[in-house]
Formats: C-alpha cells, structure tokens, sequence
C-alpha cells in the first residue's frame, strides 16, 4: 500500500490524501480522500460553489498523478454538496469545469446532499475511486 501525496501540497492532518494497493503486476486500486476546493496549502481562493468545484477536480487529477493515474482511470466518485439548489444551478459551469478537467469520461457518480462538512468554508467534497490496468492487460487505456 502506497499513500498518495502531491510532492508540493501540505500533509494533511489526520488522513492521507489517496492511498494505491497494487493488484497484479503494474495494476492498482486508488482510493482518494474527499477532495475539496482548498489549494495545496489548504487555503480557499473562492467562496464560488462552480469555481470549488474547479479547484476540487485539479486536486484529485493531482493527487490521481501522484499514484501513477490519470482521469480516464476513475472508476467511482461521490460529491457531497452543502446547497442543492446552487449546486443544479450551477450544473453548466460545473459541467464546463468537469470536461476542461477530467474530459468526456464519465464514470459511476454518486451526488448527495448533506448537511455540512468538516472544513466551514467548503461547499462540495468529492471522493474517487481508480483503477490502472496492469501492463499485460489488453484493456490498458492510455
């Protein structure tokens, strides 16, 4: 098992950003932590729900990159929003956002709505799943 760290990111306190289980030769499971809308220093640039949610898709392709992955090889997400409202509100610069980011790929996502999350200033939190093939596998997907 390897813990996923962006080399220019804080530690976070508590939790590990991802972590990578190896599977077979060269294939792995990457699990990430929830992502939020914080920069690398865990400090909010925007209080924007779409523009959190900008900053939370860089930070998994970042830490996907620390584990050898890429965007196409995210199998799951769930996103955790505070407003519902404002979140199907902002569906077109989210949806902008999410294709300049992560591309046309469209795994199984879960959306829910919650009451609050842990950091005061976050409005959305996204967990996600990864799998990278194995080099023998005739699926590798690069």
């Amino acid at each position: 098992m390897d813990i996923l760290q962006p080399p220019d990111w804080a530690p976070p306190r508590g939790y590990a950003n991802g972590v990578a289980c190896e599977l077979t030769v060269g294939s792995k499971l990457l699990f990430l932590a929830g992502m939020i809308g914080w920069n690398g220093q865990q400090q909010f640039e925007t209080d924007d729900l779409a523009e959190q949610v900008r900053v939370t898709l860089e930070n998994i392709v970042a830490t996907l990159a620390a584990g050898g992955a890429k965007p196409q090889h995210i199998v799951r997400m769930t996103w955790y929003v505070k407003d519902k409202q404002a979140y199907v509100q902002a569906y077109p610069e989210i949806g902008r956002h999410y294709r300049a980011i992560i591309g046309k790929h469209f795994p199984a996502m879960t959306a829910v709505q919650v009451a609050d999350l842990v950091e005061d200033r976050a409005l959305v939190e996204i967990e996600a799943t990864a799998v990278v093939p194995g080099l023998t596998s005739p699926s590798a997907g690069d």
